[in-house]
């Protein structure tokens, strides 16, 4: 990305779903912003906001055709990230939408294990 004005748009895009805000990250993917965006990391909308903690953000992104189960560029998952973060709401918004805890590097099962998480192990029946 050469033009500054859309890094710049591209950057508050991500600040949006980072800081959960549902309402106006909405409203930018219903006007045309692609609902899986991704940084220069790979990292989407829909994983910067599973990442932090953003249950709201993550059903609104998954409602708007964003990808569960996409992984960045290290072959992470947005699933893997919630597991990461114990982000139990996260962690059932992204399993209702589909997101396998199979996927990705390290899995989510497998961040789950390694972190002791036995209530997201129950949840993806492992």
């Amino acid at each position: 990305m050469d033009d500054p004005e859309l890094v710049e748009f591209a950057t508050r895009l991500f600040g949006l779903a980072r800081s959960g805000q549902t309402e106006a990250l909405s409203a930018y993917v219903d006007a045309g912003v692609p609902a899986d965006l991704a940084n220069d990391a790979g990292d989407t909308l829909l994983m910067l906001a599973a990442y932090h903690g953003y249950a709201d953000t993550v059903r609104a992104l998954v409602e708007r055709g964003a990808d569960p189960g996409r992984q960045n560029d290290r072959g992470q998952t947005p699933l893997a990230g919630a597991v990461f973060k114990k982000e139990p709401e996260v962690v059932r918004a992204l399993l209702d939408a589909g997101a396998d805890p199979a996927a990705g590097t390290p899995s989510a099962a497998d961040a789950a294990r390694m972190f002791g998480h036995d209530d997201f192990l129950a949840w993806f029946g492992a």
